[in-house]
């Protein structure tokens, strides 16, 4: 269901509690990759030029311990104002709200930033304490969610906030993943193709009824592919499966054949007898060795895995077809990537490693939608409602 966003309320002059995600990679407190910080300023330029004055938040890691100084916010303050061009305060305090806060939010001018500490310094945050969501919500006359990698977390600064506040819209970010999933999940340009990979079937359940009866075509690569294998009686060597799987996995070939969904599994596997990353041995899936990891898909079948994009209307792509980390085994969704970069149709990413072979390619541009929360996109594939946006004012 859509919900409202900064695009239908004008904030002008209203104290609008933010909730972001900028919880992005440090090394030696230094920010490796900003994505996540760039991803936010649409809705915080839109905001700061409404009028609005803007109190953001955000988590960072999981600290053990408030007021850590390694998972504190401070250089992403530095990063925000330089990607803004203008201050951005920030109040050191391991509290995260105090005094000292309030005081800066009560002279805060129209346009004007602040960043509050880590959420996750405060233990109430991921419990929904009703407490710690009075303590944020005591700023603010407007609660705006922007944070979609978060939004699938019942948190207080998620949750417990917008349900004590008058207005509570999603930003751009938000409305975004929204609308390009609902429109490949509601209403796909067909033919619809899914793509799934990744370690576990177990995982993948939920997405997978989902997903069967609305797609012409499913993909499956992946450790994800020897659980299927080994449930048709083939062999898998050593490679990853789920016994307790089988049954599901037959289930779903027996479904697929059902509703004339073309179920294409790999017809050859890169692997090695050593679960290291050594150059790969690729063989059949008739002849798979007993002492063998299946590691990535294999040659025939990335040119079958290919060959079956040409065309498609919309793909839905959530997992990677092998042991991406390791260079040698990350052909299989490298090539997916960059088959999905010459598609017109829809192509829309899950977060997650999809999205990383995506970034790693610098590929986003040639992408529908590449979604920025691996668990929230994964539980909308799944079509659960996500709590944070659920509590969000409906469009009327």
């Amino acid at each position: 269901m859509s919900k409202k966003s900064i695009r239908q309320v004008d904030l002008k002059g209203k104290r609008v509690f933010m909730r972001v995600d900028f919880n992005v990679p440090l090394q030696d407190g230094r920010i490796t990759d900003p994505a996540r910080i760039v991803a936010s300023l649409p809705s915080i330029n839109a905001l700061i030029k409404q009028g609005a004055k803007l109190i953001l938040a955000s988590h960072l890691g999981k600290p053990k311990e408030a007021g850590d100084p390694s998972f504190s916010l401070k250089p992403v303050a530095q990063k925000l104002s330089q990607l803004l061009g203008k201050e951005v305060q920030f109040i050191a305090t391991p509290d995260v709200v105090d005094e000292s806060v309030r005081h800066a939010v009560s002279k805060m001018d129209e346009g004007d930033v602040i960043l509050l500490e880590n959420t996750r310094f405060l233990p109430g945050e991921t419990k929904n304490d009703p407490e710690t969501s009075e303590l944020f919500a005591s700023l603010a006359d407007a609660f705006v969610n922007d944070a979609f990698g978060t939004a699938h977390r019942a948190h207080a600064s998620t949750v417990g906030v917008p349900t004590l506040l008058p207005i509570a819209l999603s930003g751009y970010l938000i409305e975004k993943e929204l609308e390009s999933f609902e429109k490949v999940l509601d209403n796909p340009k067909r033919p619809f193709v899914a793509i799934l990979g990744g370690v576990k079937v177990s995982d993948k359940i939920k997405v997978i009824e989902n997903l069967l009866p609305k797609v012409d075509k499913l993909l499956i690569g992946g450790a994800m592919a020897y659980t299927f294998f080994k449930a048709q009686g083939r062999k898998v060597g050593k490679s990853l499966v789920e016994d307790e799987q089988l049954d599901f996995a037959r289930r779903m070939m027996e479904l697929a054949k059902e509703r004339g969904v073309e179920l294409l599994l790999p017809v050859d596997t890169a692997g090695s007898a050593v679960f290291e990353d050594v150059p790969p041995v690729i063989v059949g899936q008739e002849d798979f060795p007993d002492d063998f990891n299946g590691m990535d898909i294999g040659p025939k079948t990335i040119e079958i895995f290919t060959d079956a994009l040409d065309g498609a209307g919309s793909v839905v792509w959530n997992g990677p077809m092998g042991v991406f980390e390791m260079e040698n085994y990350a052909k299989g969704t490298r090539a997916i990537a960059q088959k999905l970069a010459t598609l017109e149709g829809d192509t829309i990413v899950g977060g997650g490693d999809s999205a990383a072979a995506i970034h790693q390619l610098g590929l986003e541009d040639k992408m529908t939608h590449v979604s920025t929360g691996g668990g929230a996109s994964l539980e909308l594939l799944e079509g659960k409602e996500l709590p944070g946006i659920a509590i969000l004012q409906d469009m009327s």
